[in-house]
Order: C-alpha cells, then structure tokens, then sequence
C-alpha cells in the first residue's frame, strides 16, 4: 500500500522569480495489487508525484510511505520500486544485456530468465547497441528490464508513449499478467483519459499541483448515465426530480429531454416508465463524459483542466 500524506514538492531556481510548486497539499491512498491511473495537463504534477512516490525528490512537506517504509534515502523501500520515466535513459553506449547486469546488481529479486524470455516475446536484440533503437523500441526496452527486476511497485510516466496497437497490447498484457500473478501495485500516467478507461481499476485526476477528483472506474462509470425521453404533456426538470431521480445535468429542446442521471439503473428506468414516456432510451456514458459531470458537480470546468 502506498499512502502519501499532505505531499508538498516546491522548485527553486535563480532564474526564476519566485517559486514554483509542483504537488500541493496532495494526499492518497493507493491499494496493493491494482493499476492505478493518474492523468491530468501538461504542468499538473503527474512526473513530480511518481518521483516523489520513487524517492528521487524529497518532498518539501509530508509524508510518503510503502507498506509502511519511507521511501526518502530508504533501499529497502526502494527495492521494491522501478520507475519508468517520461524520458528514457540508458548508460551511455550499451545495450539491454548490459543494462539488465546493471539493473542485477541493484535488484535483489532481478530475474535473468524472465528478462530472456520477454525479450524474446518483443523480438527485442539484447546486444543491439539501444542508441540505433527508435522511440518505441527504447519504451519497450525500458518495460522489459522494468518487468524483470520483480518491482513490487511499478511506475510508467506515459507508459504507452511511442508504442504501436501491437505493442500497446502487448504492455498492457504484461502489466495486467503481474498485477494478476504477483499482486504488483502498478501506477500509469497520461493526457488520455480514453488511454487509461480500459486499463485501471482506480483513476485520479491531477490539477495544479493536487488530486482534485479520485474514483474506483467501475463504481464511476455504473454511477452516471444519460437519459433521453419524450412527453405528448408539457414537463420540465420538476417532473423526474419529484420522484425522487437525482438529476445531475438538464437540458430539453421542445417535448424531448436528455440529462444526467446519478444512481441505480434500473430503479430510475422503473420510474420513468411508470410516467408512459413516448420516448425512452437509458445510456452509458465513457469515461470522459463522467469526469466532465463530476468536475462539473465540483465547481471545475473540466476543459480548462485537461488542456
């Protein structure tokens, strides 16, 4: 378990006129054993948070542990942590067979078959010099060697960054085989919503610098749907919130109506058949749609968050 406590992580440079601060007041909960996903802008403080959680800043105020280890200055807690950053790097002039020695020596539970046996499935050279490797070769390198030290923490800042829809694929199958067979608590960053939907069980929005909405996916996406329906009789909002549906967002054109709805599916379809719609028809909604209702229902304006 991770749990990150009023996290603070402020920048300081000559050249800049006043400081900056790049993770504000953050605190979370992250559980063993899921795919955890952080998305947010350009500046929100996603790479600043996944290096606080690796140890590679300290933060300025708070608290960050795994299972119960700091993680600042601490080898213990660091040895169950690989943090695969947004910019990829390798020792100068070398290779993955050379790396994955470097990475041995580091890792206690580091496993030299599984580093043969992955590469193969990408049909990666291990002696092949990684600067003639393209973008997408040098991220799927950076997985393997990340997959073969046996984390018990995983990090990726914009994991699928340079990957193809093959390869795309690929990653996330590896990634959903550890967190499945060794319970590894994985945590994704990206700009896409759409990129994490199908991939993490729990997803956290990243805004100035702090977590300003966390949600389960699955509990988020049942939660919310969209309603259209149609009346011969004059109606407004008052009709469907007098019986007790909680409507989250309205609008109506003439006789047709299309809103949001928050609560049980099924009990909202009774109640609105039980009206004599001439028109009925109940929606899910992506992921997008739901963050874009619940920043509403916060007082955000979701647009301005994410571009």
């Amino acid at each position: 378990m991770i749990q990150a406590q009023h996290v603070t992580k402020i920048f300081r440079s000559a050249g800049q006129p006043k400081p900056h601060t790049a993770v504000s007041d953050l605190s979370c909960t992250i559980p063993g054993g899921c795919i955890y996903g952080l998305v947010g802008s350009n500046g929100a403080g996603k790479s600043t948070f996944l290096r606080l959680l690796s140890g590679v800043y300290r933060p300025d105020e708070g608290s960050i542990e795994i299972d119960g280890l700091p993680v600042w200055e601490n080898p213990e807690a660091k040895n169950k942590i690989f943090y695969v950053p947004d910019d990829l790097y390798f020792l100068p002039q070398t290779n993955m067979k050379r790396m994955a020695s470097y990475y041995n020596a580091l890792y206690s539970k580091f496993n030299r078959e599984r580093f043969e046996n992955l590469t193969e499935t990408f049909g990666l050279d291990p002696e092949a010099n990684l600067g003639t490797f393209s973008k997408g070769m040098r991220r799927q390198a950076a997985t393997i060697l990340a997959l073969s030290t046996m984390p018990d923490y995983l990090f990726f800042d914009e994991t699928f960054d340079g990957l193809d829809p093959v390869m795309r694929r690929l990653v996330k199958q590896v990634i959903y085989n550890d967190v499945l067979d060794r319970g590894t608590t994985t945590i994704i960053t990206s700009h896409s919503l759409r990129e994490l939907e199908d991939t993490c069980d729990q997803l956290a929005l990243l805004h100035q610098g702090g977590i300003v909405f966390e949600s389960d996916i699955q509990n988020l996406k049942t939660a919310l749907f969209k309603v259209q329906t149609a009346f011969s009789e004059p109606f407004n909002r008052a009709k469907f919130e007098a019986v007790g549906i909680n409507v989250v967002s309205y609008t109506q054109v003439a006789s047709v109506a299309t809103f949001i709805v928050r609560g049980d599916r099924m009990a909202t379809e009774e109640k609105l058949r039980c009206m004599n719609p001439l028109l009925l028809d109940i929606l899910p909604l992506n992921l997008e749609e739901v963050f874009v209702y619940e920043m509403e229902a916060l007082g955000y304006v979701f647009k301005d968050i994410l571009m």
